[in-house]
């Protein structure tokens, strides 16, 4: 009988980083270290994977590699491929069942940590639960993660048994429907805010693989962002604050919106590309 073959992981990962390239992914070497690391240990850096170049790797594990590289290759999402993605201190769950988390996202969770002391935040639209997960684990909050896709509520469940964080609650409802009123400290959301127009022009890495409900707001941008807006006013507390993520090419429309609906103290905030990403309010101490 004769042996399997067995390759070095120095030379699997060339050939992964080969592969990529041919299929016209950038950084391909990194990508390539990505997929062994979070196949092999996810949470461990992709630096790891040159620990031990000449180790061989076994002929099952290698075709599980190049099966992984072959998906990322044709167009699958790094973050799909691999099964986590990265967001703030958390390694997180990843699939076509919620938005990937954008590291722009990020910024949003810091606005909010930075305003609100303590008490009851409701995620609205929470996806995989990134930001609410977040929140709970580095704030003195208890969080209530809403969305309406039983799909990412599912999803959201697991990245909250694996990142092992208790305040974090979930429910199933439309936007700010199962929030009580006058019952929270913050409302914070990262919403759907492309153009119909603008989602059906979208690349096909992002439009084939992540759900449409997450990103397609509407003939303006604005469907899902005003009903927000509007509906935030009856559960936020007086001087409870909004925290959303807007698109930066409608943040002065989206604040001008908000003002017009008796949101106060309005601002806009950039993200770490010094884009108008993010929008604040309070609801005022008279109403």
């Amino acid at each position: 009988m004769v042996a399997e073959l067995t390759v070095t992981r120095g030379v699997l990962l060339a050939r992964g980083r080969s592969l990529l390239e041919a299929g016209g992914v950038d950084a391909a070497r990194r990508e390539a270290l990505r997929v062994w690391s979070d196949l092999a240990a996810a949470g461990a850096p992709p630096s790891a994977a040159w620990i031990d170049a000449a180790a061989p790797v076994s002929p099952a594990r290698a075709a599980e590699y190049l099966a992984a590289i072959d998906r990322r290759a044709a167009g699958e999402p790094l973050a799909h491929v691999t099964g986590w993605t990265g967001f703030r201190y958390l390694s997180l769950r990843a699939d076509r069942r919620a938005l990937i988390p954008r590291p722009e996202t990020e910024g949003l969770v810091d606005l909010v940590l930075a305003r609100v002391p303590r008490g009851r935040v409701a995620d609205v639209g929470t996806g995989t639960g990134c930001i609410g997960l977040s929140l709970a684990s580095e704030g003195p909050y208890e969080v209530i993660g809403v969305d309406l896709s039983p799909e990412a509520l599912a999803l959201a469940a697991e990245n909250r048994r694996i990142a092992a964080v208790a305040g974090l609650t979930l429910v199933r409802g439309d936007l700010c429907d199962p929030l009580r009123d006058d019952s929270l400290d913050a409302l914070v959301s990262n919403p759907p805010y492309l153009t119909s127009e603008e989602y059906a022009a979208l690349d096909p890495s992002v439009k084939s693989w992540e759900p449409a409900l997450a990103l397609d707001g509407g003939p303006d941008g604005l469907a899902t962002l005003g009903r927000l807006l509007a509906e935030a006013r009856r559960v936020v507390r007086r001087g409870g604050w909004l925290a959303l993520e807007v698109d930066a090419a409608r943040g002065g429309l989206t604040a001008r919106h908000a003002a017009g609906l008796g949101w106060t103290d309005v601002t806009l905030h950039a993200d770490l590309f010094g884009r108008e990403r993010y929008l604040l309010a309070r609801r005022s101490d008279a109403g």
